[in-house]
C-alpha cells in the first residue's frame, strides 16, 4: 500500500507539535503564581472527550466497516474487537512499565515551586519523570500520526487532544527540574525535549509498519489507537481532572469535548 510522501509529512508534523506542548506547560509553571484548577480540569475532561468520541465512532466504527468488507461481518467484527482491545493491552503494559510514584501523570501544581526539597532527589525525580513522559508518549505519537494518515481532519482532532494533555505533563517536568537546578531554562529545555518521544514514536511506527502496510494492516492499525486512546482518556485524563476537584467542570468539559468532535465529524 503506498502512501503518498505528503500525508507521511503531515502525520509527523502534527504529531511533533502535539508531543511539543509540553514546553507550554512549563510556561505556565514559570509564569503563573497559582495553578488555574478549572481551566485544567476542564480542558483536560475536553481532551477526553474528543478522545474518547473520536476513538469510538470514528476510529473504531470504521475499522468494523471496513473489515466486515474484507472479511465479512463477524470476522471483521472479531478482528476490529480483538485490534481495540489489543490497544488497550498496550496502553496497560507501558503504564505498568512505569512505577506509580514516577508516573507522570500525579501533576506537581505550580505551588509547589514555594516548598523547597532536597536537590538531589528532585534531580532524581525529575530525570524520572522525564523517561516515564517518553514511554507514555510513544503509542501517543503512533496514534497521532496514524489517525493523520488516515484523515487528515481526525489527525488534528487527536493532535489538539493529545497537546491539551500534554501541558500538565511538562508542569510535571519542569517543577521539580526548577528546584534541583535552580535554572528555568534548563528545566524548559528538559520538558520540551520529553515531547520528543511522541514523533520519535511515530517514526518507528512508520518505519515498522511501513515494509508491512495494507489496508488490512492500515485498518487494524486504527482500532489499536482507538483502544489506546480510550485507555489514556479512562486511566490518565478523567482522574487527573477529578483530582482538581472539579468534578462537574471534568464532565462540562467531556461532554463539550464530544461535542465539538460530533459537529465537526458531521459536518
Amino acid at each position: 500500500m503506498e502512501i503518498a510522501g505528503d500525508k507521511i509529512l503531515f502525520g509527523l508534523v502534527l504529531t511533533l507539535l502535539a508531543g511539543l506542548s509540553t514546553g507550554v506547560g512549563s510556561c505556565i509553571a514559570f509564569f503563573l503564581k497559582r495553578t488555574d484548577t478549572r481551566f485544567l480540569a476542564f480542558s483536560l475532561g475536553f481532551s477526553g472527550g474528543i478522545m474518547i468520541y473520536i476513538s469510538l465512532v470514528e476510529l473504531l466504527g470504521s475499522a468494523h466497516s471496513q473489515l466486515a468488507e474484507l472479511y465479512g461481518r463477524r470476522p471483521g467484527a472479531l478482528a476490529a474487537t480483538a485490534a481495540f482491545f489489543g490497544g488497550v493491552a498496550l496502553a496497560m503494559l507501558i503504564d505498568r512499565l512505569v512505577p506509580s510514584y514516577e508516573n507522570p501523570h500525579e501533576v506537581r501544581p505550580v505551588e509547589e515551586m514555594d516548598h523547597p526539597r532536597r536537590r538531589e532527589k528532585l534531580f532524581r525525580s525529575s530525570i524520572l519523570f522525564a523517561v516515564a513522559i517518553a514511554v507514555h508518549n510513544f503509542p501517543e505519537g503512533m496514534a497521532v500520526f496514524m489517525a493523520g494518515l488516515s484523515n487528515p481532519a481526525t489527525g488534528i482532532s487527536i493532535a489538539v487532544a493529545i497537546a491539551i494533555h500534554n501541558i500538565p505533563e511538562g508542569i510535571t517536568v519542569s517543577v521539580p527540574l526548577y528546584h534541583a537546578t535552580g535554572s528555568r531554562s534548563k528545566a524548559f529545555f528538559w520538558s520540551f525535549l520529553s515531547g520528543l518521544a511522541e514523533p520519535l514514536g511515530a517514526l518507528a511506527a512508520w518505519l515498522l509498519l511501513a515494509p508491512f502496510l495494507s489496508v488490512a494492516l492500515m485498518t487494524l492499525t486504527f482500532a489499536a489507537v482507538a483502544g489506546i486512546m480510550v485507555f489514556i482518556s479512562f486511566d490518565e485524563l478523567l482522574p487527573l481532572a477529578e483530582e482538581f476537584g472539579e468534578h462537574h467542570l471534568a464532565i462540562y468539559g467531556l461532554i463539550a469535548g464530544m461535542l465539538v468532535m460530533a459537529l465537526s465529524l458531521a459536518m
